[in-house]
């Protein structure tokens, strides 16, 4: 998009004293020529840009590199960039020029607009039947300020049996689950995942937050969201299943399919988890034409009493 390379142009004329166009053809991953008509656009357009020439030349901004052509305050900064981190929906060409753009920004908007491109995750597959919240929750503008800021919060929050507690956190990121959102934390007690509706207060302290070296948010949600499935389907079921039944495994289970190894008669061993030996069965009860469960005995029990039922009332 030329209108992101303008911008870009911009900002890295604000960051830097002087550019050259291989400076900027490097930078923005384009050719000197393309720079160049970029350059000039801008000074036909009214931009006060103008070009020295000779050995030392380049483009310069009339004023020096402190006009802030930007426009942008900080929260703005911040907010441009939430489009560029992995909860976005952009195109990955909007979200590549979005993060050229923040080395382009002046340093107090940089470390900001980074956090905010690394502070929420989308994870599209809900959890049970909860409700769908038609709005996001009261507090999440301010957990996620939190922790865009890198600041403690003093955090109000009522647990499922409606106990209400309150403890200072260390915000480390956000995600929404489906149409839920949660609030991933550093506590006393180690790190912490908090349901944003719950939060019934969330005052920040000012202090900086205690970030773990090297944390990544996607990867921490993915390890939080591995235990939770792990502890909501504790019942893991062995299987071989037909090469053209795999398809509607994953179809039918989704992430509770877990697919392994061929086996001699050129089957495909899969573990298969969830609640119950009788719910488990009455779901696979309809997939033995391509699936063959072979253990624990009682999931192969409730087959054989669902296939007998089956018989007796249609057979």
């Amino acid at each position: 998009m030329r209108t992101d390379r303008l911008v870009a142009v911009l900002l890295l004329l604000q960051r830097r004293e002087q550019v050259t166009a291989a400076e900027v053809a490097r930078e923005l991953e384009v050719s000197e020529r393309t720079a160049r008509r970029d350059l000039d656009a801008l000074a036909m357009a009214g931009v006060p840009v103008y070009s020295m020439q000779g050995r030392n030349g380049g483009w310069r901004l009339v004023g020096g590199a402190r006009t802030d052509l930007s426009g942008l305050t900080a929260s703005e900064a911040r907010a441009l960039f939430l489009v560029a981190g992995p909860a976005s929906a952009a195109t990955p060409a909007v979200k590549a020029a979005l993060r050229k753009l923040v080395h382009a920004l002046p340093e107090p908007f940089r470390v900001q607009a980074e956090a905010a491109a690394s502070s929420l995750v989308m994870d599209p597959q809900r959890w049970g039947s909860s409700r769908i919240e038609h709005r996001p929750p009261r507090f999440l503008d301010e957990l996620q300020d939190a922790v865009i800021r890198g600041v403690q919060v003093r955090l109000g929050y009522v647990d499922r049996e409606g106990t209400e507690t309150e403890r200072t956190v260390h915000p480390l990121g956000i995600v929404a689950k489906g149409p839920s959102w949660y609030l991933v934390s550093g506590t006393e007690a180690g790190r912490r995942t908090f349901r944003i509706d719950r939060v019934s207060s969330a005052d920040p302290t000012g202090d900086p937050v205690h970030r773990p070296e090297g944390f990544d948010l996607a990867e921490s949600w993915r390890e939080i969201a591995d235990e939770v499935d792990r502890r909501r389907t504790p019942l893991e079921v062995q299987a071989v299943c037909t090469p053209e039944g795999i398809g509607k495994l994953r179809m039918g289970l989704g992430d509770r399919l877990e697919v392994g190894g061929s086996t001699i008669d050129g089957r495909i061993e899969v573990v298969i988890r969830g609640y119950n030996e009788y719910a488990l069965a009455g779901e696979l009860a309809g997939l033995v034409e391509w699936l063959e469960v072979t253990g624990p005995p009682g999931v192969r029990d409730h087959l054989a009493s669902i296939g007998k039922a089956l018989v007796e009332r249609y057979g």
